[in-house]
């Protein structure tokens, strides 16, 4: 730490030590963690190695990779993926990126295929014991129609042989078996429902020769998106709910749905990915639960039999992916200062150990920014949240009477949510002397029912209005430079943030990571996973049409008067590359200044090392030359047609 005056310097000028060296080069994404009575499992997603995922077994207190490359541990159902592996009595099972089968390892060690069918893709995967088989969620792309085909199926471990367990909806997700192995349960939802509007529970039951009873519907309603049924050890059989309005636990008794324990707060989260937990059981039948309340992931102990709920304190603000295996778990955790680790946690003595850290350089507390919770006043009166971090770096101050540039930045989803848990993505910002602002705008997660519905009909209007809300409050409290605001998002964020640059007149300058500028062109080309979503976050088509017209700002760049980047993966199905490249070509015949990286082999979302760095740099590089600053670091520069147009420095005090 430099215990030296800091130097003035120009905000956005500073020198960082959080270089995108260090961010793609010392850091992983951790996902999907398992834990049995003798090991625990997770993935590492490895920029620095083209992205891929590799699965990582930890045993006997060290940790080793179970899959050699090219081996990529990744599913492509619903094209986001989740659930592509899990560990049962017969062994190892994953899916592999390539060629989308399933795969074991053998007794040497080496990956074996279980499947060889094309056009299938799996997910959720379980191991039936009892009848040596896999039961999956099975995606079907041979037919050749606009949308797949989606269905539970059983896997022979001995042949590969596919069986189908039950179809007739949409959609599926997470089976999970009675412990005695005599009832499978699952979860399913139809167009237009998304897994947080409403989704139905269903339950089986297993003869002894395997064969399944006709399903019956246990749980389901209009308005009450279920989450993750899981079983007792004692057979009963429980499931998250938000029929109250929050996402609470419940137990299933007959017809009945029996709430554990009532409370304002969040026990799921939005099922983007298979596989994802928040609870899971002990020996006796107690629940380590996750829940969300006031931006952060809190731990307890639920006891259904006592009913006792007792909150466990740990250092964590953010904890997802729970499981639990006797008396000891595992989730991925982070704090305002550590990034994403792999948590063990014991149930009995209450303590942790950090098994794989996400990052391997400790983040400096004289470069680190701290979150800080807002709550403020958005459109119509609406109550809005949002995360700022301030400029922060040890070595630097502002000169006198200048104020930082602000970076307001949109999560995707956008039913999703942020967190204040460390994330070296901001700090690249914040130690180079800009401010943030990461907005849970209107339709995020984690505040109930009633806040994700707001957007509802709404998208592209509340939450933009929330983003430049968030702006305004923070210039009204003169943290900010008002000429020196910016936007950027991913995805839906990045949709938000094409929203603010074309109708409205806060921001000079955004960017635009795989983000929607034409809402008709999504429906025509999006995955099916997400083909009826905007009939109600916008409204039916096309019924609606001229809305979706009217919120699409590649139809109105005429109200356009500032800078954008656009950032694109080239076989992106999510989001196509046309969507980033109709709105370059438009803004650039207006004679704006806009750039458009394209990045090769990429989907939804950057994972190679090399791009996740060019990303980054060029997004910095944009925003020195659009607002006319020095950067203290060597960029390779990036091509901005119509550069001559921008308004020049508008740094105060220099």
């Amino acid at each position: 730490m430099n215990k030296t005056k800091p130097i003035s310097k120009p905000y956005g000028g500073w020198k960082s030590p959080v270089t995108t060296d260090l961010i793609v080069g010392d850091t992983i994404r951790l996902g999907q963690p398992a834990i049995t009575d003798d090991a625990i499992y997770w993935t590492e997603g490895r920029p620095q190695d083209q992205g891929r995922n590799v699965l990582v077994r930890h045993a006997a207190g060290a940790a080793a990779d179970l899959v050699p490359p090219p081996m990529n541990v990744r599913t492509l159902a619903h094209e986001y993926g989740g659930g592509a592996y899990t560990v049962g009595a017969s062994g190892v099972f994953f899916s592999n990126a390539g060629d989308q089968q399933i795969h074991t390892i053998d007794a040497a060690g080496a990956p074996r295929a279980l499947t060889t069918t094309e056009g299938l893709r799996y997910a959720d995967a379980i191991e039936d014991p009892c009848h040596r088989r896999l039961i999956a969620v099975c995606e079907d792309h041979r037919a050749g129609t606009h949308e797949p085909l989606n269905f539970l199926a059983a896997i022979d471990l001995d042949t590969g042989a596919l069986a189908r367990i039950a179809d007739g909806h949409d959609f599926f997700s997470s089976p999970c078996l009675s412990p005695d192995g005599s009832r499978l349960a699952w979860l399913a939802w139809d167009h237009p429902d998304m897994p947080w509007d409403a989704t139905q529970l269903w339950l089986a039951d297993i003869a002894a020769d395997g064969q399944f009873g006709e399903p019956r519907r246990v749980a389901a309603g209009v308005t009450e998106s279920l989450f993750q049924p899981a079983w007792s050890p004692a057979g009963q059989l429980h499931v998250v709910s938000d029929r109250s309005g929050w996402w609470n636990l419940y137990r299933i008794d007959g017809d009945n749905a029996l709430p554990l324990h009532p409370l304002a707060a969040e026990f799921a989260r939005p099922q983007w990915l298979f596989g994802m937990t928040t609870y899971g059981f002990n020996s006796n039948g107690q629940i380590l639960c996750i829940y969300e309340q006031d931006v952060d992931s809190h731990l307890a102990l639920l006891d259904p039999a006592a009913q006792t709920f007792e909150e466990i304190d740990t250092p964590f603000c953010m904890m997802r992916d729970l499981h639990v295996c006797g008396e000891k778990a595992v989730f991925i955790g982070a704090t305002p200062r550590t990034s994403e680790s792999v948590i063990e946690f014991d149930l009995t003595t209450r303590t942790h150990r950090v098994l794989r850290d996400s990052s391997r350089i400790e983040a400096d507390p004289a470069y680190t920014s701290i979150a800080q919770a807002i709550r403020y006043t958005s459109s119509n009166g609406r109550a809005a949240h949002a995360l700022y971090y301030p400029p922060f770096n040890a070595d630097y101050a502002g000169p006198v009477g200048e104020r930082p540039p602000l970076l307001v930045m949109a999560h995707g989803g956008p039913t999703s949510s942020t967190d204040r848990s460390f994330k070296w993505g901001v700090q690249f910002w914040t130690s180079r002397g800009f401010a943030v602002v990461d907005v849970n705008y209107s339709g995020s997660s984690g505040y109930g029912r009633a806040y994700r519905e707001q957007l509802n009909g709404r998208w592209g209007v509340d939450d933009v209005d929330d983003a430049v809300a968030a702006a305004l409050y923070l210039v009204d409290r003169g943290l900010v430079d008002e000429a020196r605001l910016a936007v950027r998002g991913a995805s839906a964020g990045g949709y938000l943030a094409l929203s603010a640059l074309t109708f409205r007149t806060c921001f000079k300058a955004g960017a635009s990571h795989y983000g929607i500028g034409d809402l008709e062109a999504l429906l025509r080309e999006t995955h099916k996973f997400e083909s009826h979503y905007l009939f109600r976050l916008v409204g039916k088509y096309p019924e609606q049409k001229a809305l979706y017209y009217e919120r699409s700002p590649v139809n109105h760049v005429d109200q356009l008067s500032c800078a954008m980047i656009l950032f694109q993966g080239a076989e992106d199905k999510v989001v196509p590359p046309a969507q980033a490249e109709s709105m370059y070509r438009s803004v650039h015949a207006k004679g704006l200044p806009v750039a458009y990286v394209l990045f090769a082999g990429e989907q939804h979302g950057f994972r190679v090392a090399d791009n996740i760095r060019r990303c980054l740099e060029a997004e910095l590089y944009f925003y020195g030359k659009i607002f006319g600053f020095e950067l203290a670091d060597a960029i390779e520069p990036v091509t901005i047609a119509n550069i001559e147009t921008a308004a020049g420095p508008t740094t105060e005090g220099t």
